[in-house]
């Protein structure tokens, strides 16, 4: 592909293309075991992308913790992006936004 300069296949350029077509995004959660991502309407609400995981997620939200994929990939780690303040918090009222890797803080 690349001796063709060509960037991304053509499957990627289809999904891409779906996603934008169904109004999708996909947010990420991160934990020791595996890094999963979710696929939400946009225009998702924390809370609502919560319950994607787990009906209890939606009930017992709290909070999210936010950092964009991007800068998560600058930075190599959650740890870094804390340190750098990058990590932001956000309520129920936050719209999830195409690739936020995101922790949820639950009370079930």
């Amino acid at each position: 592909m690349a001796e063709l300069g060509i960037k991304e296949s053509g499957l990627d350029q289809l999904v891409k293309a779906c996603y934008r077509l169904l109004g999708l995004i996909s947010y990420l959660t991160a934990g020791p075991k595996e890094v999963r991502a979710w696929t939400i309407t946009r225009g998702t609400k924390a809370p609502q992308a919560a319950g994607k995981i787990h009906t209890d997620f939606e009930r017992g939200f709290i909070r999210a913790e936010i950092v964009p994929f991007t800068t998560l990939q600058e930075l190599g780690s959650m740890t870094a992006c804390k340190e750098k303040g990058l990590v932001r918090s956000e309520g129920k009222e936050y719209v999830m936004q195409d690739g936020d890797v995101t922790l949820f803080r639950i009370n079930v």
